[in-house]
């Protein structure tokens, strides 16, 4: 029984993954920001058949006009829309109906982007290999309608292996170099203007016990997007290679993950990580720089890894294998995000880095009206919006009356408290003038009182003017009534 581990999934940022089975469906996974982060099938292309195995994919997903070439098991290679699904064109190959064709399938594809846009916009190059080794770079003119004849240059045809079978195959960024390799095929580095091989890997030796071990290459990719000599190869024999044909043709860093083969492998963007997935779930990053392993992604898949894809933009990848399930994974915490169960085992899987979350532009008509700007809308509506518009701007103008009343009580309310601070003050102002009124009543009877007993005092003073002592003693007495 496989193990599994139950990890609850906090969702993934908005993205748009393409997924392909054994049975030749295509089904395209949405995660958008309303629905939590959770990855639904939203679209599902075609009609199961065991025939139409997607063995191989590529997406050109450029804004005007993209593509999606699919090579099936049947030997057909299809152009496909990856907005819609509609078929823009389908090559037969020329083995096709031929016995062996069974065992010379299709396992390495390739659409080139920079040739596309260089050329005309209504045509794209593929490049093609098999098992054998037969490797075809084609020209094809998309027509505007499938009935339309297509018009192909003669394609070029050369063959990168003497014996064994192929079993991965990658186009570097620049698209100058292709790198093959596989069962008993040492890996090789390629020309793709002059069709020439540049570089061949050497076997390693014998390990200490004197046991040599079989070339079987399962996976490749190149590590950096500028520099197409350094690469790293996965094996069957559970040992991750790291190669630099400036320095040797040896590999100059090896190491071994887990004890199943490895199955898939793909570079991170900063040019120093790869991740790598085996035939028995295991999912990892390492750093290549030092060979050290940098962590396993939380919770165990149930079956073998089959492909690995890195977002170009947002920081997390996807897997898919043979448990019918669609992972993404968060490569910082290692965490998983969102997972989805599609039915049938899983070969490929490819995103589409010009999605855009729609839904997140219409929520603004679904918010409520209290955080709309109604008098900022557009006038033009359908004839179903107006009464819905004019019940939102009575609203606002019972809004609006209400909030003039409440300012007119708010306006009354100070003026009455303005006018009670008046009448205190008034208040205080008259209280004062009393005080100062009888103040000066009481300084003017104590004057006239004075005054009243000056003149008595003369009186007193002119009737007894003969009796000096009288008057000293009145003076006296004036003197300290003066005083």
């Amino acid at each position: 029984m496989p193990r599994t581990t139950t990890l609850e999934s906090p969702g993934c940022p908005p993205l748009r993954a393409i997924t392909f089975d054994v049975l030749g469906l295509i089904k395209v996974s949405e995660a958008r920001s309303k629905q939590g982060g959770v990855t639904k099938v939203v679209e599902r292309w075609g009609e199961p058949d065991a025939s139409r195995c997607v063995l191989a994919a590529s997406i050109n997903d450029r804004k005007v006009d993209p593509l999606l070439a699919v090579a099936r098991k049947n030997g057909a290679v299809e152009l496909l829309s990856p907005i819609n699904g509609d078929l823009r064109v389908s090559l037969a190959t020329t083995n096709q109906t031929d016995v062996q064709s069974q065992e010379d399938n299709i396992v390495g594809l390739h659409l080139f982007k920079k040739q596309q846009s260089e050329s005309s916009p209504r045509s794209c190059t593929l490049l093609t290999c098999t098992t054998k080794g037969l490797t075809t770079v084609r020209s094809v003119t998309i027509p505007r309608s499938l009935g339309d004849s297509t018009c192909d240059d003669t394609p070029t045809t050369w063959n990168v292996c003497a014996a064994g079978n192929v079993l991965c195959c990658k186009v570097d960024e620049n698209e100058n170099y292709a790198l093959f390799g596989g069962k008993g095929v040492e890996v090789n580095i390629w020309d793709l203007a002059t069709h020439t091989k540049i570089w061949t890997a050497k076997s390693p030796p014998k390990n200490s016990l004197g046991i040599f071990t079989p070339t079987w290459f399962t996976s490749a990719t190149f590590m950096s997007k500028d520099d197409h000599r350094k690469f790293a190869a996965g094996t069957n024999s559970h040992e991750v290679r790291l190669y630099d044909m400036s320095a040797q043709r040896r590999p100059v860093m090896s190491f071994d993950f887990r004890e199943t083969p490895i199955k898939a492998i793909t570079e991170d963007v900063d040019g120093n990580t790869i991740y790598i997935g085996n035939g028995s779930g295991d999912l990892a990053s390492v750093d290549i720089r030092t060979g050290k392993l940098l962590g396993c992604f939380l919770g165990k898949c149930s079956g073998s890894i089959r492909s690995i894809t890195r977002h170009p933009d947002l920081p997390v990848i996807a897997s898919c294998g043979l448990d019918s399930y669609l992972r993404i994974w968060d490569i910082k915490s290692r965490q998983l995000l969102s997972a989805v169960f599609l039915k049938q085992h899983l070969t490929k899987v490819v995103f589409d880095s010009n999605f855009e979350d729609d839904e997140v532009a219409g929520t603004v008509a679904t918010m409520p009206p209290s955080e709309q700007d109604i008098d900022d809308e557009p006038v033009d509506r359908d004839e179903e919006s107006p009464p819905v518009v004019k019940k939102k701007k009575k609203r606002s103008k019972s809004r609006s009356l209400d909030e003039n009343e409440e300012e007119a009580v708010s306006s009354k309310h100070k003026k009455t408290k303005k006018s009670r601070n008046l009448d205190r003050e008034d208040e205080e102002s008259r209280s004062a003038k009393k005080k100062k009124a009888k103040k000066s009543q009481n300084v003017d009877e104590d004057e006239e009182e004075l005054i009243s007993v000056e003149q008595e005092k003369s009186k007193k003073s002119k009737v007894k003017s003969k009796d000096g002592k009288s008057k000293k003693s009145k003076k006296s007495k004036g003197e300290s009534i003066d005083v």
